[in-house]
């Protein structure tokens, strides 16, 4: 495929590129939303925002940094909107041990991640959730492989480390 075709505003061309990526931006407004609905929300305005913005893409080898900071900024939207809503989760409506243990897994997961600074919180999403590698995230931020391998080792501690203390 031609990755150039998107930056002209071919549907088709847009739509196998999308192909390629959707799966790690479906994994990636999860992790940050936290729940299926606002992540397909999310990945839905993402993709339409990309679409009509797609002529100022100017290169087509950095669609994936592009979308995802595109989703990015859609998610932050999303919190700010919902940040209550997110809050409450209602244990009660579990309706079994098995998922009860899912819920708490989950939020102590998603507290974990809290404990972290907006960049270290990115390069964690983007590495174990998305499965960008440190060169391509470099890209996507701006920085150096080797500082986004540091920044998420030691994000990857703190979050550790507030989970072993919770036990």
């Amino acid at each position: 495929m031609d990755e150039n075709k998107i930056i002209h505003y071919d549907v088709d061309a847009f739509c196998q590129i999308y192909e390629q990526y959707k799966d790690r931006l479906y994994r990636y407004a999860f992790y940050r939303l936290g729940n299926a609905q606002d992540a397909e929300d999310a990945v839905s305005e993402c993709v339409l925002s990309a679409y009509r913005q797609i002529r100022q893409l100017r290169d087509a080898k950095a669609f994936p940094a592009w979308i995802f900071k595109i989703l990015s900024a859609v998610c932050a939207k999303l919190i700010s909107q919902q940040a209550e809503r997110r809050k409450t989760v209602s244990l009660d409506a579990a309706s079994s041990p098995d998922r009860i243990e899912a819920v708490t897994l989950r939020l102590d997961l998603q507290h974990a991640l809290e404990q972290l600074a907006a960049e270290e919180k990115e390069i964690v999403l983007l590495s174990l959730v998305a499965g960008f590698t440190s060169q391509e995230i470099a890209q996507m931020t701006g920085g150096r492989p080797g500082t986004v391998r540091s920044k998420q080792s030691r994000s990857l501690a703190k979050m550790r480390a507030y989970l072993e203390g919770r036990s």
